[in-house]
């Protein structure tokens, strides 16, 4: 069953303009979740909102938004100020510019939505809209208001619609330097570097979502089924921790387990005739610093 339209209005460009949907393209609906009951009742138990201070149940109508400036110091809010400045939603997107897609960082990518035409009127404008995009094989750049915030959404044709891409701001992105700067400089010998690069030739492949498998939600509900069943839980034996051995020497290892694990294919197979030995290594050990 598809999901029910998350905004509804219309696109854009320049003169051209066609009613649209846009629905969420993912959903975590599906995965376990679970409720917190009253172990001695079997009820569920329910959050009451209380004031920190005394303890008392607090009416909706006595709550009020604040924005804390420092510890324990708020700037009330009035419902009537915020809607003095709420963004006025047109309930259309207008495409400003176009952009190549590698130029958008992924850090700066929020949510996806699948963008489809609403009704049969204007559907040739969409699909107008849609070929220009991918012929010119650019993305569109346009803004959107949800909940009364506005958001940059970038669009790329995908199959017969359009993929929607909400863009977080500047602000909301945290400078790598913070994290990265602080890393050592090291110097990777040839030999390392050579036999790295070969266990990552060894396991080259293509990218197979449906391969994905969530462990722990199958767990889950391994765990609701015995349990539904009346069956004792098992604990999971903790691994042994990683012994620390020499890095050349685990390069060596992984080459070998890289060999044995791979599964002769076509491919493999009319490749390996032209693939390379491995690369040999010095004699001398490095450790890893």
């Amino acid at each position: 069953m598809a999901a029910r339209a998350y905004w509804k209005g219309y696109l854009r460009l320049s003169l051209v303009s066609c009613p649209i949907q846009l629905l969420p393209a993912t959903s975590e609906r599906e995965k376990v979740r679970f409720h917190q009951l009253n172990k001695k009742t079997g009820n569920r138990i329910r959050y009451r909102k209380v004031d920190a201070e005394t303890g008392h149940e607090v009416d909706a109508d006595n709550i009020v938004k604040a924005y804390e400036i420092s510890k324990g110091d708020y700037v009330e809010i009035e419902p009537e100020e915020l809607d003095a400045v709420e963004i006025e939603s047109t309930r259309m997107i207008d495409i400003d510019e176009f952009v190549p897609r590698k130029e958008i960082d992924e850090l700066y990518i929020r949510d996806p939505y699948y963008i489809v035409p609403d009704g049969a009127v204007g559907q040739q404008a969409f699909a107008v809209i849609r070929e220009a995009i991918k012929k010119e094989n650019v993305v569109a750049l346009g803004k959107i208001v949800f909940t009364n915030r506005e958001h940059i959404i970038a669009l790329e044709p995908r199959s017969k619609g359009l993929l929607g891409l909400t863009l977080r701001y500047p602000y909301e992105i945290r400078k790598e330097e913070e994290y990265f700067d602080d890393i050592p400089s090291e110097s990777v010998p040839k030999d390392m570097l050579e036999l790295a690069t070969h266990i990552v030739n060894t396991k080259a492949g293509h990218f197979k979502p449906e391969h994905f498998e969530d462990k722990y939600e199958s767990a889950l509900r391994d765990l609701i089924k015995r349990k539904q069943q009346g069956k004792p839980v098992e604990r999971a034996k903790e691994r042994e921790p990683a012994k620390v051995i020499d890095l050349m020497e685990a390069l060596r290892r992984s080459v070998g387990e890289a060999k044995t694990a791979r599964r002769p294919t076509r491919h493999s197979a009319s490749h390996s005739r032209t693939a390379k030995k491995p690369p040999r290594t010095a004699a001398r050990h490095r450790k890893a610093g």
